[in-house]
């Protein structure tokens, strides 16, 4: 409990002990009131349903790191030309072709547009969005082809002895296919099914 105390001034005579002006201390009870505070646990929810939740949240959220992945892919992919191959840099689907697997004399500059046969049709393993496409495609010849391709009208097209072909946008295909048959010419011939 608190206390409170009452001080008088003193004054008069003194026999007056009992007077408001008297300056002795009495202490009075204040009652305390403070607020009562109760509370109260909430009942334990079933968890079973959060089991659930969670591999669900960790497979959306991969996938969409997947898709961010790929798609920087489409204005940072690289393609090097060099005596040892193509070599491929980008996302999922980067590698290096080794020369002998190449068929330069029989790459191409192609405008998929117009080229009918070489478009793709079905996707079975990459990515396809507006203004980018990359990964393993058929195309409308019943070809298979690895695809990096952002720009169909200029499309370098180079097949391979490994069972498919690959097409790259570039901003000159001319060059890139000139490139290809100057760097690789003279790569040994292969002597069996390249490894690709």
């Amino acid at each position: 409990m608190l206390w409170s105390a009452h001080v008088g001034l003193r004054g008069g005579a003194a026999g007056n002990r009992g007077s408001p002006y008297d300056r002795r201390q009495t202490p009075t009870p204040i009652p305390d009131v403070r607020p009562m505070t109760e509370t109260f646990p909430i009942v334990p929810g079933q968890l079973r349903l959060l089991w659930i939740a969670v591999p669900l949240v960790l497979v959306v959220l991969g996938a969409a790191g997947a898709l961010a992945y790929t798609l920087s892919a489409a204005r940072t992919a690289r393609f090097e030309v060099s005596a040892h191959g193509l070599r491929l840099r980008g996302d999922f689907y980067a590698r290096t072709i080794p020369a002998a697997a190449l068929q330069p004399d029989a790459a191409r500059a192609v405008d998929l547009r117009t080229e009918q046969a070489l478009q793709p049709v079905a996707r079975t393993g990459g990515t396809a969005v507006p203004g980018y496409r990359a990964g393993w495609f058929r195309l409308r010849d019943g070809e298979r082809a690895l695809l990096y391709v952002t720009d169909p009208s200029r499309v370098a097209y180079v097949p391979t002895r490994a069972g498919y072909s690959v097409l790259v946008s570039v901003a000159d295909p001319a060059a890139f296919i000139d490139s290809l048959r100057r760097l690789t010419a003279g790569a040994p011939a292969p002597t069996g099914a390249p490894g690709v």
